[in-house]
């Protein structure tokens, strides 16, 4: 596949950039939009959960892809925005933070930056793709959060982020369309801090506990379950100490 044409439009203000792209996106809008704010109003991560950030203190930015465009595998198609932010950080600051299943950046036990992916339906359906980076200031207070100032102690532009994480994107959106899709999961693999963990994962038919031992073929965390192994597309996963994993 050709690259993306990316059309970048920039808000003072929003109440959330998953929203105002999902609205464009059912009106129409291409592959390729992209809106980021400097603040939102009403932002949310997964499960719901608010999250909120000052002013200017973080990349809020929501991406629209087509999973025809590259692959019919939403979850490895959100991780390639994942590694994307990574390897952006990586050029810019040298920080490269580990993965958390699903797409969570992490820098040790410090969330650094979220995505949050939803379907929106339609005649073609499409993926609009959030992500918060953590740039100046961290996030809220009752959870365990960094920036990218208080790791390295370099002040990175939204924008500048966000310019060259769409570059690392066509990337391996380019590779998802040929014959690189395997490289791209191996990526992914190797970033996850998750395999080999202990983990509670939170799901949508209750709570399963056990130790991740890799990701199929299509981007699903693989649980051995009591000696079984249980593969989950979705939930919340949440990495265990030996004594959590015994006593919980």
């Amino acid at each position: 596949m050709d690259q993306i044409i990316w059309r970048i439009n920039h808000l003072a203000q929003v109440d959330s950039t998953n929203t105002w792209l999902a609205e464009r996106a059912r009106a129409g809008a291409p592959a390729g939009t992209v809106v980021y704010a400097d603040f939102q109003t009403q932002g949310r991560g997964r499960l719901e959960r608010s999250w909120t950030a000052p002013s200017g203190s973080s990349l809020l930015c929501s991406i629209l892809l087509k999973p025809d465009d590259v692959a019919d595998d939403p979850q490895l198609l959100v991780a390639s925005v994942a590694l994307a932010a990574r390897g952006a950080l990586v050029r810019l600051c040298g920080l490269r933070p580990d993965l958390k299943w699903p797409n969570d950046l992490m820098v040790g036990d410090a969330k650094i930056a979220g995505l949050l992916a939803e379907l929106v339906g339609g005649d073609s359906p499409t993926v609009v793709v959030g992500i918060g980076v953590n740039l100046i200031a961290a996030g809220p207070a009752q959870a365990r959060t960094t920036s990218v100032l208080q790791e390295v102690g370099v002040r990175v532009t939204s924008s500048a982020l966000l310019d060259i994480m769409l570059e690392e994107l066509d990337i391996r959106l380019v590779r998802m369309a040929g014959f690189g899709r395997d490289t791209v999961r191996e990526e992914y693999v190797s970033a996850l801090a998750t395999i080999g963990q202990l983990v509670r994962v939170e799901h949508h038919h209750g709570v399963s506990r056990g130790r991740a031992t890799g990701i199929d073929a299509t981007g699903r965390l693989v649980v051995s379950v009591d000696g079984v192994d249980v593969a989950f597309a979705s939930g919340d996963v949440v990495h265990l100490r030996l004594e959590e994993s015994v006593i919980g």
